[in-house]
């Protein structure tokens, strides 16, 4: 994978890319942002673009380095990770004496770490000795969820790369590109945060039938108040899909949301999209006014069970409202 290749994160690539073509890599990288904004597959693709001997302002799959890169045969690639909860001192000093080493034949080593923001204070403190007599072919990339949680010392000697969540578009193309379908994966980017957290989620047992029970349930909502309850009923709590209420919920916010993106023309945002004709039919019932209301008393419901309200009362007391309007 090469940098252009990865999803989303404009500012990074222009960062490291500029880096490449201009000749001035920094000895020391600081990769901060959400969980799921592609860091580690970042700072891979970094990784293998500095090795690279082709040249210019990315990878080019083709060198020789680049194919020991892609075969996991880079022996001047070292990933450091929490052991157990934290980053500790002797992993630090073992990274430093293989650091020390004499290089094979690539002209610079690389070292990445994981979980930064894990260091000990004596880890970190030994890393940054490291860092201020940084030897020129080295470079280190740190990846955090907070970059404000590493020592302020080692903050001030990398090079800030900052992460965004990814926006569920470019989610949606790399799941599509990745052979994911589009049903499913138009929910998750919606739901869930990050592409690790879309795969587990698409991939969960009964969440496909989950999203088949809420087009049902959205339906009977609106006009159908006996059939919604037998529905919820009959689908969700005799099933194992009532242990999990929440999501539930969110697919119904999504559900409602479709109504104003199709009012204000933005079909291609709608999540049901296979509904289109349904949606159509019905989404000027009410004012987006109303749709934001049932969006509301939906979320109130989802606050409800959090307070242990029981799901099936929770729901019942959210049918009986959205009915009403």
């Amino acid at each position: 994978m090469s940098i252009a290749q990865l999803a989303g994160q404009p500012k990074a690539k222009r960062i490291l890319q500029y880096a490449l073509t201009s000749g001035k890599v920094s000895h020391a990288y600081l990769f901060s942002g959400p969980p799921g904004s592609g860091r580690m597959k970042m700072a891979m693709a970094f990784a293998k673009a500095l090795f690279c001997t082709g040249g210019g302002d990315d990878a080019c799959g083709e060198c020789l380095e680049c194919r020991k890169f892609e075969h996991g045969n880079q022996p001047d690639l070292h990933l450091v990770e929490p052991d157990g909860s934290s980053i500790k001192i002797d992993q630090i000093r073992e990274l430093q004496r293989e650091l020390a080493y004499r290089n094979t034949a690539a002209s610079r080593k690389i070292y990445i770490v994981q979980r930064a923001e894990t260091m000990t204070l004596q880890a970190a403190n030994s890393l940054l000795k490291f860092l201020e007599e940084p030897q020129s072919p080295v470079v280190a990339i740190l990846l955090t969820e907070n970059g404000q949680a590493v020592l302020p010392t080692i903050r001030s000697r990398t090079q800030w790369v900052p992460f965004m969540p990814l926006a569920p578009q470019d989610m949606l193309q790399t799941l599509a590109d990745e052979g994911v379908p589009q049903l499913p994966a138009r929910a998750a980017v919606q739901l869930a945060s990050g592409l690790e957290a879309c795969r587990a989620l698409i991939q969960q047992n009964g969440f496909a039938e989950m999203r088949n029970v809420v087009i049902q349930l959205g339906k009977d909502s609106l006009t159908r108040f006996t059939a919604a309850m037998m529905s919820a009923q009959q689908h969700i709590f005799k099933t194992e899909l009532g242990e999990q209420p929440q999501l539930l919920l969110s697919l119904l916010v999504l559900w409602y949301k479709d109504m104003i993106h199709f009012q204000a023309g933005r079909h291609e945002a709608l999540v049901f999209i296979d509904q289109l004709d349904w949606i159509g039919k019905h989404a000027y019932s009410r004012s987006a006014e109303g749709w934001v209301k049932c969006m509301e008393y939906t979320l109130e419901a989802g606050k409800r069970m959090r307070a242990h309200v029981s799901p099936q009362l929770a729901l019942e007391q959210l049918l009986i409202r959205v009915q009403e309007g």
